[in-house]
């Protein structure tokens, strides 16, 4: 009996992305070491957040604020190395701060969102975290922990992400497949100790009341600038950005609600919350190679905005998925590891493994679906997508990990 045409073209097919893997295989290989320096990053993070239960418990609403703070430097500084690597691969980029510049815009873009989000952040938190019913402390002390963690936070990640740039110029690098899990990295690293420290300023109230002012001033003079000054490449730019910088972190926020809810289990078993931010960032620094990627190929006319992939996009997704299971086995092991190390409360290292693989693979189909699609759409309404790819599957698999993690460990009678 004859075999179906359909049948013949499956392997057709497979056999056809196989040797495209293949000549990816630089790409999988950057990717690969930096998403393994984003993961020992990201356990530093996990670390630091597993050892502060005393400060979450003396600021009850921080645990709300931190995935948006960590989570907002990933978006912002995520779409700058997007577009800087489109300019890249486009041939417009310049390896220097001239004004006017693609380089000098994004380096505005991200110094005035940096100010302007973390502002905004105190508030989103203050909101939701009251909504669910959580004590929390003042907005003030959230303004002053946001903006001077956040601006701290973002002035080391901004000087990483410029040398980063130019770096990935000269030595040939694929910036779509190192930006992201390097940017994630540094945030993580970063962001918790510098929100952290900013937290002594509150314990001061004279202190706080002085610093509080100053940010709030920063802020408006931020927003003045990008009204008054900046030019309208770079408003184009904050513009485009404006909607999902608004949006977005509610994600995030939602996703320090849940954690929040949570936070007496995960303070009775803090191995879990070692696991949680490598896995998180992972997440997210999976989805941003996803996204910059199909940013670029889109700009460049490799793939067409359809709503069926393209073989190069299959390519991407089949990248994305390899990496990604080999991490999330890696980050279960490492952190069952750890925990062990640190002595602290934890689940049987079998379960540790088992649900840091199983979350993973619930995260995986959100991560293509939505990076193909919002990349697509984008394209389609004519805006760009590296403006809204990163920083919208960024957001979205922030609470999509917090979520799956915390199910899963539900699930096998961890919590």
């Amino acid at each position: 009996m004859a075999t179906p045409k359909s049948a013949r073209l499956v392997p057709r097919r497979a056999r056809r992305v196989y040797r495209t893997l293949r000549a990816e295989q630089r790409t999988l290989q950057q990717g690969a070491a930096a998403l393994a320096l984003s993961t020992a990053a990201g356990f530093v993070a996990g670390l630091i957040l597993g050892s502060i239960t005393g400060t979450l418990e003396i600021l009850p609403g921080l645990l709300v604020l931190i995935p948006a703070s960590v989570g907002m430097r990933g978006m912002i500084f995520g779409a700058m190395g997007a577009r800087l690597g489109t300019g890249i691969a486009a041939g417009v980029f310049e390896p220097n701060l001239r004004r006017g510049g693609l380089l000098a815009r994004n380096v505005e873009v991200a110094i005035v969102s940096a100010v302007l989000s973390s502002f905004y952040l105190a508030g989103i938190a203050k909101l939701v975290a009251s909504a669910f019913g959580e004590g929390t402390i003042s907005f003030w002390d959230l303004v002053t922990i946001s903006v001077v963690g956040g601006v701290t936070a973002s002035a080391v990640i901004l000087v990483v992400t410029v040398r980063l740039a130019v770096q990935s110029f000269r030595r040939g690098w694929d910036l779509d497949a190192v930006s992201t899990p390097m940017v994630t990295a540094i945030g993580d690293m970063i962001t918790i100790p510098a929100l952290f420290l900013a937290t002594f300023i509150v314990r001061n109230d004279a202190l706080n009341a002085v610093v509080a002012s100053l940010c709030t001033a920063a802020a408006v003079g931020a927003l003045a600038w990008a009204l008054a000054r900046s030019s309208n490449d770079v408003k184009r730019i904050l513009l485009e950005m404006a909607g999902v910088s608004a949006l977005a972190p509610l994600l995030d926020i939602f996703a320090g609600a849940v954690l929040e809810a949570h936070r007496r289990e995960l303070q009775a078993i803090p191995g879990i919350l070692i696991l949680i931010p490598p896995f998180v960032s992972q997440a997210g620094a999976i989805g941003g190679i996803l996204s910059s990627r199909l940013s670029s190929k889109l700009q460049l006319g490799v793939i067409t905005p359809r709503g069926r992939p393209e073989r190069p996009g299959l390519v991407d997704a089949a990248v994305v998925v390899t990496l990604g299971l080999v991490v999330f086995t890696a980050i279960g092991t490492i952190t069952a590891v750890l925990a062990s190390f640190t002595d602290v409360a934890r689940p049987p290292a079998d379960l540790m493994v088992a649900g840091a693989v199983l979350a993973g693979i619930l995260v995986l189909p959100v991560t293509l679906v939505v990076g193909y699609y919002v990349a697509v759409l984008t394209t389609r309404f004519g805006l760009d997508p590296d403006n809204h790819g990163v920083p919208i599957i960024t957001a979205t698999l922030d609470l999509t990990g917090v979520a799956a993690v915390l199910f899963v460990m539900s699930v096998l009678g961890v919590t």
